[in-house]
Parts: structure tokens; sequence; C-alpha cells
């Protein structure tokens, strides 16, 4: 049985110290895709109480200014409670941030089967990824009020993280080859990454051009330059 008193309270160096991993482990938004392909639910309804509980502390307060104590009175649960679930900060910080993936997967795929095309499923891919990931208040919130941490978690892991998203986006592609709806000899993997690629680099760099707020000019854009790469590849030159 563990002592109230001996439980420590940690302190956050960095914000998202688990989104780079280390070779032979799954990156976080690796196994939030997993989640969302395969299902996997939480049964745990203390856990996901908690969980609740801290992504309201985190947005309301942010992550460093909080403390387990402080998850533990927002779920009313004690806060031994909390570390039997999760045994350190890190850890339920690392969750509470998985679960909004898991989320943002689940959205896109059921948002782009509102599309009626390929194309329009391009369009509105683009569109909805970058208005779930910036609108998000605790993802949304670390990218604009923490950038220097964010960003570089997110790309100095040899690029898996890109690596995991570029696999969920030609998922989708080659689901519409065998749908008829992109052509065969279409390499969905290097399409697949030049469109994470884009939509990344809006992510972690803004614009002075483009009104990330609005829609319909990110629609326009994708349009003008990522349908187009649904079209078959021309001839290569002599």
């Amino acid at each position: 049985m563990y002592a109230e008193s001996a439980v420590p309270e940690e302190t956050m160096e960095s914000a998202l110290p688990f989104l780079a991993t280390d070779q032979g482990q799954d990156s976080l938004i690796e196994r939030a895709y997993t989640d969302a392909v395969e299902r996997i639910d939480d049964t745990d309804e203390t856990r996901a109480r908690i969980l609740d509980a801290a992504y309201e502390q985190f947005c309301r307060m942010g992550i460093q200014r909080s403390t387990m104590e402080d998850v533990a009175r927002r779920a009313g649960v004690s806060r031994i409670t909390v570390y039997r679930r999760f045994t350190t900060k890190d850890a339920l910080i690392e969750q509470v941030v998985r679960r909004e993936f898991r989320r943002y997967f689940d959205r896109f795929l059921v948002e782009i089967e509102q599309a009626e095309t390929a194309a329009d499923r391009v369009v509105l891919g683009f569109v909805s990824s970058l208005r779930a990931i910036r609108g998000n208040p605790l993802i949304g919130g670390m990218i604009a009020t923490e950038p220097d941490v964010v960003v570089p978690s997110m790309i100095s892991d040899g690029g898996r993280t890109l690596a995991t998203v570029r696999q969920f986006v030609a998922g989708q592609l080659r689901y519409e080859q065998r749908a008829g709806n992109a052509p065969d000899d279409l390499d969905t993997d290097l399409v697949a990454e030049m469109m994470v690629r884009i939509s990344a680099s809006f992510l972690a760099v803004p614009s002075h051009l483009v009104d990330l707020d609005d829609d319909e000019q990110l629609a326009e854009l994708a349009r003008r330059f990522l349908v187009p790469m649904l079209e078959p590849p021309g001839p290569s030159a002599a």
C-alpha cells in the first residue's frame, strides 16, 4: 500500500518528452493511430474520469502549472488513485494527449465520409486536419504557446511521427485506388508523404500568406496543390 506522503510531485522540463521515442518503441501518435484503427476503447471508468479531469485542468491552467493533486481534486478522487492509474505526471500527460490524437483520427475518418469524390475528400481532409489540431484546446494550445518545445519533439524522432501520419493518409489513398477513384499506378506512399509534410509545415511554421483560420482559403489551396497529386504520373523526361 502506498503512503500518500510518499508519492513524489513531479515537474516538467519538457511539455511533450514522450513524442520523441527510442528506437524499438512506438511513438505516441503510432499508438493513437492503432487505437483508432482497431477501435480500442477505455473501459476503466475511473481512469477515463481522471483523463477527463486532466484534460480540463491542462486546458485551463497549462501542463507545467498543473499538478497531480490538481487533477485528483478536479476528478473527485484521491491523489493516490491518480498515481495507481498513472505512475508519473509524464505518463498522465502522454495518455491525455494520446487520447486527443485518437479523437482526431476518429473525427477525420467520419468527416471524409461526407465527401462525394476523392478530390473532395483530399480537400476536406486537409482543411479538417488543420482545423482539428489547431482548434484543439490542448494540442493546438501547446503548438501556439510552446512551439519551441512541441515542434522539435515532433520532428526529432527520426521522422517516425510524420511516417505514422503518412501511413494513415496512404491507407486512405489506397482505399481510393481499390474503389477506382485514383490511378492504380499512383505512388500512395509518396503522395501521402507530400500531403503530410505540407500540412505539418503549416502547423509548425506560421504563414504570412495563408490565413489558417479561413477554411475557404485552405480548401482552395488544397484544390490547387494537393488534388493534382491524385493525377496519373506524367511521362518521364527522356
